[in-house]
């Protein structure tokens, strides 16, 4: 998977060398473009889960994305509210993901959201504890996580 990895990025080296132009963009579509060619001949080299490994972990920074802008226009909306009528809380959120990588992953992703802040992990690493600012219903808070960053960091790293 890492020497794929490398390969792909050789690739994109390479089309900055050919096209002679080593900016950002360029590069990143030389990426896209070495992505694409060892999709191409995925059943000859065996990259069919290099690629699809790719594919979700763009998918979760796109979900990252969509849920900072989401997440920042509710505590826009509650920050201009004449009244402020907030119930903030902690909540034990069950862990699925086990491993450390994947326990910081979400503690992260949860603490960079707008609204929400990871607190601590308990020692036997099944529960996180997550601050939010207004949480008037828990069980739809934890499936939000769970149906959310957990499912597809689950997806992308397993």
């Amino acid at each position: 998977m890492t020497s794929l990895f490398l390969i792909n990025i050789l690739l994109a080296l390479a089309w900055g060398a050919v096209t002679g132009s080593f900016a950002e963009v360029n590069l990143l579509f030389g990426f896209l473009l070495g992505t694409f060619a060892l999709y191409i001949i995925r059943e000859q080299v065996g990259t069919s889960r290099y690629t699809r490994r790719l594919w979700q972990i763009v998918s979760l920074a796109l979900l990252f994305v969509y849920e900072l802008l989401l997440s920042a226009l509710r505590v826009a909306a509650i920050v201009l509210r004449p009244k402020i009528d907030l119930k903030p809380g902690i909540i034990a959120y069950p862990l699925t993901v086990d491993r450390d990588f994947e326990i910081t992953m979400l503690a992260n992703l949860i603490t960079l959201t707008p609204g929400t802040l990871s607190v601590d992990v308990s020692d036997d690493r099944k529960t996180l504890y997550v601050h939010c600012i207004d949480v008037p219903d828990k069980q739809a808070t934890i499936d939000d996580i769970k149906n959310g960053f957990e499912r597809k960091i689950l997806e992308a790293f397993r």
